[in-house]
């Protein structure tokens, strides 16, 4: 294998596939088309490429528009709302590592009433978990509709906050991630993002 015009020995050595011109055999891999789409995420669907179990994944609800795509991020099977999928690996690893702080926000509903002092302990932090902004939208006595902002996308970082508090996650949805809206998109449907959206 060639990359950049060097012959390569070592398995382990790091190109950046959307930039490096790749040869196999003295045959050169065809350059990667840069694609973006935001995917209204169902829910019951599980965000990997094969799932062992056998369940659906995002990628069976694609089908071809997958295709050369990977997750920017993930949502767990019970949250749906906007996932983004990219051909672009280093614009996945940009959006979704915590040190770049991009904001993701979530329509959440719980059982119960919660508390102002609730929202403001998820601010200021639940081992080692915290959000960086809480919004009351509706509550009663029997549920409870915020919208909660992160910045770091910790494995099911709302859920384990609200369960610590003492409150069962009824629906969650991802509503926007850095300054992509899920906006019309119906579960199952997606749409294409430009680089200009993302800039």
């Amino acid at each position: 294998m060639t990359a950049n015009g060097r012959l390569i020995t070592d398995p382990a050595w790091l190109v950046v596939p959307e930039a490096a011109r790749i040869a196999i055999d003295n045959t050169a891999t065809p350059p990667v088309t840069w694609r973006t789409i935001a995917l209204n995420k169902p829910r019951g669907i599980v965000t990997t490429t094969r799932d062992p179990e056998g369940r659906r994944t995002v990628f069976d609800v694609l089908g071809d528009a997958g295709r050369g795509l990977v997750t920017v991020g993930r949502l767990d099977m019970a949250s749906t709302g906007l996932l983004l999928l990219t051909s672009d690996t280093q614009l996945a690893n940009r959006l979704a590592d915590p040190v770049n702080g991009v904001p993701r926000r979530y329509a959440v509903t719980v059982r119960g009433f919660v508390e102002d002092a609730d929202g403001a302990r998820m601010v200021d932090g639940i081992h080692g978990l915290h959000a960086t902004g809480v919004t009351i939208r509706k509550r009663s006595r029997r549920e409870t509709h915020l919208m909660i902002e992160l910045r770091e996308g910790k494995n099911r970082e709302i859920r384990r906050m609200l369960e610590a508090l003492g409150f069962e996650v009824t629906k969650l949805l991802r509503v926007s991630f850095g300054p992509i809206e899920l906006g019309t998109l119906q579960p199952g449907e997606w749409r294409g993002i430009t680089r200009e959206e993302l800039e």
